[in-house]
């Protein structure tokens, strides 16, 4: 199957796409619109981003000096090219109203055209972080804010960031040392700070491919006695843009004091400049002062929450690009494995030498693999699109609807980040043995997916901090209603698959693994110790995942054999059969260790290492 047709049956067969349609937000929309979306997109990924993903990926992203002492990045050609179509495109303002210039699309729809885009290149495409900066001042911004930078944003002229680490904090954010000292606050653009500190691994912080870059700063307000608040209480959030624009949203022509320290040069995504950005060290005082000019969003304090509005689309976005990078392998060692020969059959009296070698893909063991990718990936894309649905419902359902979605949002998220940022990297893993030693050099794409990939599991948040979030959070909140909501849909398959004979193995097989997952989420708090409950979390995580992803198998093989050609049914039902006989079988290790709140790794003294 292509990717178009996959995605077809999952927004159309699967989750009903064109039901949204019946909503007024979406009501101008139809199954042709929907289409045009994914035509249009389909057709720029393959002319601007494919053809150029090796190129950008040799190509890094270097320096040069500029007369006035700064750095500026350079970049290919193709990379403004790329940013351009899609600009042009309007899906950076896809979701948004009419009103401010957007087409008001389904979010499911929005992520299933964007997933053209990672499999095409990854590294080129850094445009989720422009339309997730846009989508917070839309949220928590003022009016002002909202008509100067994320209408800017939207409509492709200025481009966007996030900035949340430094370099002695990492993911520690109650260690933010970056300042911000209140100088007017009645600006019209929101109350006007002058920042100092220093930002680390900052996608897109520095280039020229539009006229302004939008930076959205976590800081600290230093208190009457000059001291930084402790925590991330104490976090406040700012507009700082890299030019400084009026209430009109053009540009004043003074450069605001932020500038490029270096650039991070990466394993992966090497097409985006990944930079560490110093604001407020001088270097381009405004109005002879040092510190670089920011605009407060929301109120002070409660930058962090405001935040989480960017982050938590991020994770979602970043579980996207794990799952098309691994789709991407997956295609390139499936066609590498119907083309290759190597190797003979086995027959009743082992190897006959005498015969023509046979395709990779005739030997079980490559099939195996090849099985893996499909079951993981695929997989990973369905439940990716789900939550995308639910985003959708959680802004246009019923109250009762809407409210159920944002619980479901809340147990998903940490595992729509991390399980397909672990799984489809093994998949690329595989799909690099598949190539044998092939995989290993430049002439085959699948080392640079690889490569691209392992960033994702560091990308907004690790594994660690994904798993404590969803154990030590998200399963308790509201006295467990998400887990019990998540629990009902997954029943809700179980009882709808034991009747199909095929299936009632894998709907029983399922319903135990639930049963255990309960058991262990209990058990894990049984003695109210956090440092107990959470010592296993990245083992609970990947159980509570493959249970995820076992459940969107079922959903899959219960929804397809009315709606699929033969052969794609055949693919559904056995990527569902895998994944019941090979991978959910796994869940017992790794609940043990959670259920009996197993201290091994956290009691080790430090000089046993």
């Amino acid at each position: 199957m292509t990717l178009r047709s996959t995605l077809d049956f999952l927004l159309y067969d699967w989750l009903n796409a064109e039901a949204l349609t019946a909503r007024p937000r979406f009501a101008e929309h139809s199954r042709e619109t929907f289409d045009a979306v994914m035509d249009t997109c389909e057709r720029i990924a393959r002319e601007k981003y494919a053809p150029f993903n090796r190129l950008v990926d040799t190509q890094e992203p270097r320096t040069e000096q500029n007369p006035d002492g700064s750095l500026r990045v350079v970049l290919p050609q193709a990379t403004h090219d790329a940013r351009q179509a899609y600009a042009d495109s309007g899906m950076l303002a896809a979701a948004q109203d009419h009103e401010h210039g957007g087409m008001q699309l389904p979010y499911l729809v929005e992520a299933a055209a964007g997933a053209f885009f990672g499999k095409a290149s990854i590294s080129i495409g850094a445009n989720l972080l422009t339309v997730g900066n846009a989508n917070l001042l839309m949220a928590h911004g003022t009016e002002v804010q909202k008509q100067v930078f994320a209408a800017n944003e939207f409509n492709g002229r200025w481009a966007g960031t996030m900035c949340l680490s430094e370099p002695q904090a990492g993911s520690s954010l109650s260690d933010v040392a970056t300042r911000a000292v209140l100088e007017d606050a009645h600006d019209p653009l929101g109350p006007r700070y002058r920042l100092k500190g220093n930002k680390m691994w900052i996608s897109a912080g520095e280039h020229e491919m539009t006229e302004n870059i939008v930076h959205l700063v976590l800081a600290k307000i230093p208190g009457p006695d000059g001291r930084l608040p402790p925590g991330v209480k104490g976090i406040s959030l700012f507009i700082v843009p890299k030019k400084l624009v009026d209430t009109e949203g053009n540009l004043t022509g003074v450069r605001n004091d932020v500038a490029l320290a270096g650039l991070n040069h990466k394993l992966g995504w090497r097409g985006t400049t990944n930079t560490l950005l110093n604001f407020g060290e001088g270097q381009f005082k405004v109005g002879g002062q040092p510190g670089a000019v920011g605009y407060l969003v929301g109120q002070p304090g409660e930058g962090l929450r405001c935040m989480f509005h960017m982050m938590n689309e991020a994770r979602i976005a970043i579980g996207l690009a794990a799952t098309m990078l691994g789709l991407a392998g997956y295609e390139a060692s499936l066609d590498y494995a119907k083309t290759r020969t190597q190797g003979r059959p086995l027959g009743a009296g082992g190897k006959d030498a005498s015969q023509p070698p046979v395709r990779l893909i005739e030997h079980a063991d490559i099939r195996r693999m090849l099985l893996i990718q499909k079951s993981y990936c695929e997989g990973a894309l369905a439940l990716l699109l789900y939550c995308a649905r639910l985003v959708d419902e959680q802004h246009t359902g019923t109250p009762e609807s809407a409210d159920e979605a944002r619980l479901l949002l809340e147990v998903l998220t940490p595992i729509a980040k991390s399980w397909p940022s672990e799984n489809c990297l093994e998949a690329n893993s595989l799909a690099i043995q598949i190539h044998g030693g092939y995989g290993y050099t430049r002439d085959f794409p699948v080392e640079q997916y690889w490569r691209d990939n392992r960033l994702n599991m560091i990308h907004e948040g690790t594994h660690g901090i994904q798993a404590m979030d969803l154990l030590g959070r998200k399963v308790l909140m509201e006295g467990g209603r998400g887990l019990a909501l998540l629990a009902g849909r997954i029943n809700a398959t179980i009882e709808r698959a034991l009747p199909q004979p095929p299936l009632a193995e894998q709907a029983n097989a399922l319903a135990a693994a639930l049963a255990r997952v309960g058991k262990a989420t209990k058990a894990a708090w049984a003695s109210g110790n956090p440092t107990e409950a959470l010592a296993n979390a990245v083992p609970y995580m990947q159980a509570f995942g493959h249970v995820v992803i076992a459940w969107i198998w079922l959903d899959l093989a219960a929804s397809a054999d009315a709606s699929k050609s033969g052969a794609a049914s055949a693919g559904v039902a056995g990527s569902a059969a895998y994944f019941y006989r090979y991978e959910l079988p796994k869940i017992d290790a790794w609940l043990r260790v959670v259920e009996s709140r197993d201290m091994t790794c956290a009691e080790l003294p430090e000089n046993a290492f």
